[in-house]
């Protein structure tokens, strides 16, 4: 856990659903911030070890977890899992107190963030999208960037508890807002990605110094998060930092889903989504994004 500051406010009793590698430490910080947190993980050993590191409790459903909760937060896998874990006699839509707000971190479509806010509603409670960028390091580090869709109120409730795990928190919209702008973000990466790929392959093939091109130019027009953090690592061929192929393969599929509905034009995303697919079939499932370049190799 990192060295992070907490804002001081008043404690929340709180939940939170999924302890997978962003869940664990986003889940560690709101009980370092003061706040009561119980937690639920579809692995029982999982949320034992969370316990065990952070101190409050486990439960063995999301409805036994949020009981008595204000806020509940989730960071699941995808759609399905979402609505494992909100609907259905043990969901936590089924154990949350009338006027919760329930804070959903998974990147998911925007059908269901709409979806589940209107079923949220219908039950008096309240739903914010919410997915996150800044991978593992940043939810270790509490520095995550949030991207919230939903209601005003709920979301100013929720903003100064979710500062716990994030260095910005940000209302862009009515419920489904904060998934698409996750998708918006995705489209950014695929395209750095595969631009700082060819560029590393192409001046390695010049027989250029890669590690001294990138120090210059990381200094003008051309820099990026990528290129600081992700251009050395790929240039060493280390590809076990951060958001996996795997996981970025689920988020193209969902920005190319929307892209269909609205008609935007993809051309770009959709081609670098078949290069992430020859990483794959190439055993690069767990590689972090940055492995595009073995493409090129």
């Amino acid at each position: 856990m990192s060295s992070k500051s907490y804002e001081p406010i008043a404690a929340q009793t709180v939940a939170f659903l999924g302890l997978g590698v962003m869940g664990h430490p986003m889940a560690g910080h709101l009980a370092r911030a003061g706040h009561k947190v119980t937690v639920y993980n579809r692995t029982a050993a999982k949320a034992a070890a969370w316990v065990k590191e952070y101190g409050g409790a486990s439960a063995a459903t999301p409805k036994a977890a949020v009981a008595g909760a204000d806020l509940v937060f989730a960071c699941v896998g995808n759609d399905d899992d979402l609505r494992a874990v909100t609907t259905g006699p043990d969901g936590a839509f089924a154990g949350m107190k009338p006027g919760a707000i329930f804070v959903d971190h998974t990147t998911a479509s925007a059908e269901v963030a709409r979806e589940l806010d209107a079923a949220a509603r219908a039950l008096g409670l309240r739903f914010i999208d919410a997915p996150v960028s800044g991978g593992n390091l940043g939810a270790i580090n509490g520095a995550l960037t949030v991207m919230c869709g939903g209601d005003a109120s709920a979301f100013a409730k929720a903003q100064p508890v979710a500062m716990a795990f994030a260095k910005a928190v940000t209302l862009l919209g009515e419920s489904g807002a904060g998934q698409l702008a996750k998708m918006v973000n995705q489209i950014c990466i695929a395209g750095l990605v595969q631009g700082l790929a060819e560029a590393i392959a192409f001046g390695q093939k010049a027989g250029l110094d890669m590690k001294a091109v990138l120090g210059v130019i990381g200094k003008g027009a051309a820099q990026s998060w990528q290129m600081d953090n992700r251009g050395p690592t790929m240039i060493d061929g280390k590809f076990d930092f951060g958001f996996a192929v795997d996981w970025m393969r689920k988020d193209l599929g969902l920005v190319l889903d929307e892209a269909k509905r609205n008609g935007a034009r993809l051309p770009v995303t959709a081609l670098v989504d078949q290069f992430y697919a020859d990483v794959q079939a190439g055993g690069g499932q767990r590689w972090d994004t940055s492995s595009l370049i073995t493409r090129l190799k």
